[in-house]
């Protein structure tokens, strides 16, 4: 049995891998500030589950982490504590920074000075790659599409920070990879795509496949932002924790790396696609408004998993016509929870 700490553990993928390790018979710890909507009730659902401590607490205070590891000593740690959307990133760059870079490194600083030898997975992001403005990009029916990369981008990618968002988790990305180079530190970092699944309390600017589905069944107004041909591949949750799962107890090959993940060019679709996928579903036409492109989006967005593959033998088992029916059950038997 682990000591697993999961910062930010009452949150979407959080309280995900907090569910998979408590039922794995881990003693699971989750620090969190309970800032997202929802986040209670994913407190509740993983009390049906088994046995965990709570903390509330912020990463943004290094006191409060520094007496976290003089308290416990852990085995494996999950930073999944930040602040994740671009637009609120854009409003209020200060708490962005604060909650996503300072918090990182106040989470690297405590585990370094308390001398503990953890695996550390941070959970990062494809928008440390920027808008990727100057790719060939072609227009593929309702869909665009990479012309120089068809499998999708690799870790190789040039870096370029774009949004207070892209800096603040950029930043703590290659803190996390510098933290293993130089101190040592078993990390191994995630650059996620378009991460969707049950628990997923989405909003209009994060979450955009657990939101378009939520607007759709409680009939509020539905907005795609730019002309709605933009690329994701998305990927289910429990695909994703079985990454890092698989991430840690092979430490000895993905301590100190960088791994891009997400559905792949198998799970990638326009939001026009989905948005008609949704209406297949629900027997009716949705409609919906254009605003201008917002800062910081990207055309597309595809990852290349081959190097979790070549190293681990991981790839999505969920295809998203799949994931999208167990998300949208899961929706529609809490729709409660997003009626207002």
């Amino acid at each position: 049995m682990s000591k697993i700490l999961i910062t930010g553990g009452a949150g979407f993928i959080g309280s995900n891998a907090a569910k998979k390790f408590i039922l794995d018979g881990h003693d699971v710890v989750i620090f969190d500030n309970l800032c997202r909507v929802g986040v209670e009730k994913n407190l509740e659902w993983l009390k049906t589950f088994g046995q965990f401590k709570f903390i509330k607490g912020d990463v943004r205070n290094f006191e409060e982490l520094s007496h976290l590891f003089s308290d416990y000593r852990f085995d494996v740690v999950l930073h999944l504590a930040a602040q994740v959307a671009v637009t609120s990133s854009v409003l209020n760059p200060r708490e962005d920074f604060e909650s996503n870079a300072l918090g990182a490194f106040n989470l690297l600083e405590a585990v370094r000075i308390s001398a503990q030898n953890p695996v550390i997975i941070y959970s990062s992001t494809n928008k440390v790659y920027g808008g990727m403005e100057n790719e060939k990009i072609e227009l593929s029916g309702d869909a665009y599409k990479l012309t120089d990369y068809p499998r999708g981008i690799k870790e190789e990618y040039p870096l370029d920070f774009h949004s207070p968002y892209g800096c603040s988790k950029g930043s703590a990305d290659q803190y996390f990879r510098d933290y293993s180079r130089i101190f040592n530190l078993r990390t191994v970092v995630f650059r996620q795509s378009c991460i969707y699944g049950y628990r997923q309390f989405g909003k209009e600017d994060q979450g955009w496949v657990a939101w378009f589905i939520i607007v759709a069944m409680t009939d509020q107004p539905m907005m795609i932002y730019g002309d709605g041909f933009q690329v994701r591949d998305i990927l289910f949750v429990d695909d994703l924790i079985r990454a890092y799962d698989m991430a840690i107890k092979n430490i000895n090959i993905t301590a100190g790396q960088i791994y891009n993940i997400g559905g792949g060019v198998e799970n990638s679709l326009s939001l026009v696609s989905f948005v008609r996928l949704l209406e297949e579903k629900m027997g009716t036409k949705l409609n919906f408004g254009h605003g201008e492109m917002r800062i910081g989006d990207q055309k597309i967005f595809i990852s290349d998993n081959s190097k979790l593959k070549l190293n681990l033998g991981w790839e999505p088992i969920t295809n998203y016509e799949d994931g999208i029916d167990i998300l949208y059950k899961w929706i529609k038997d809490n729709i409660h929870f997003f009626k207002k």
